[in-house]
């Protein structure tokens, strides 16, 4: 089992009003085989947390710590963050002009596992993922994400969860933009790979239809770039009932900004 432990994270960003605190003392731990919920209002700091997992420069940790295993992933790079067992689902996937979905697939393989996996086993394994998350073959020969639609863009991030198998997901907000069938099937995507290989989910969202397909065993709601409540799936059901007022008004939101 691969437990992540973040403890009393503080994360700033730079904005044209100058150093902003995002994190406010969130503590969190998400175990292999858990599916942990984290919801709250816009600018709780939810894509803040999801940026700093993976390593993204644009957020400054100021004190705090996130540990894989008991190693600190605040030392590692952001490719040794991937080789360590994190991956990160983005809210926003961009577009690699010049690189086929094969050739990125292929390469992100390798980088992870430390050696190219066999052609016909990988070819194979590509073609079935693809089958099973509804996307026409020829995307393969694509540019990453170049002309693809939302939903395209999100069944192909649940394509490299299916097939780099890592030890823990960070989904940010994956279920924006879908309609029900593409929810369904990006759902079920990330229900498979956690079936196979005992994932560790952390799923970032505003809304409850996406935990009718990815069931969580915990809930967490997030203001003001700190944890106010925890609980099972049915906070998440008080939530899509009551709302996050009576959060928001105890609080004053963090200002969060999209990378």
């Amino acid at each position: 089992m691969s437990v992540l432990e973040i403890r009393d994270l503080h994360v700033t960003v730079e904005t044209d009003a100058g150093t902003t605190p995002i994190l406010n003392g969130l503590t969190l731990t998400i175990r292999t085989g858990e599916t942990h919920a984290i919801m709250g209002p816009n600018g709780s700091g939810k894509s803040t947390l999801a940026y700093t997992i993976a390593g993204h420069p644009k957020y400054t940790v100021t004190s705090g710590s996130i540990t894989l295993d008991g190693e600190d992933v605040l030392a590692m790079t952001v490719d040794e963050r991937a080789r360590a067992g994190l991956f990160l689902a983005m809210q926003y996937p961009v577009e690699i002009p010049g690189v086929t979905v094969t050739n990125f697939l292929r390469t992100a393989k390798t980088a992870v596992d430390g050696e190219a996996p066999s052609i016909r086993t990988w070819t194979k394994d590509v073609k079935q993922a693809m089958k099973d998350l509804r996307m026409d073959p020829k995307f393969a020969q694509r540019n990453v994400n170049e002309g693809f639609s939302g939903g395209e863009k999100k069944r192909h991030e649940i394509l490299q969860l299916e097939l780099l198998k890592p030890k823990l997901a960070v989904l940010d907000e994956t279920d924006s933009g879908l309609d029900v069938d593409a929810l369904k099937i990006v759902s079920e995507g990330v229900n498979r790979a956690k079936a196979e290989t005992d994932l560790g989910v952390l799923l970032i969202t505003h809304y409850t239809r996406i935990l009718r397909y990815i069931h969580p065993d915990f809930v967490h709601v997030m203001v003001a770039g700190r944890i106010v409540e925890e609980g099972g799936p049915e906070l998440a059901e008080r939530l899509e009932d009551e709302g996050y007022d009576r959060f928001v008004g105890a609080s004053e939101p963090a200002l969060e900004t999209e990378a």
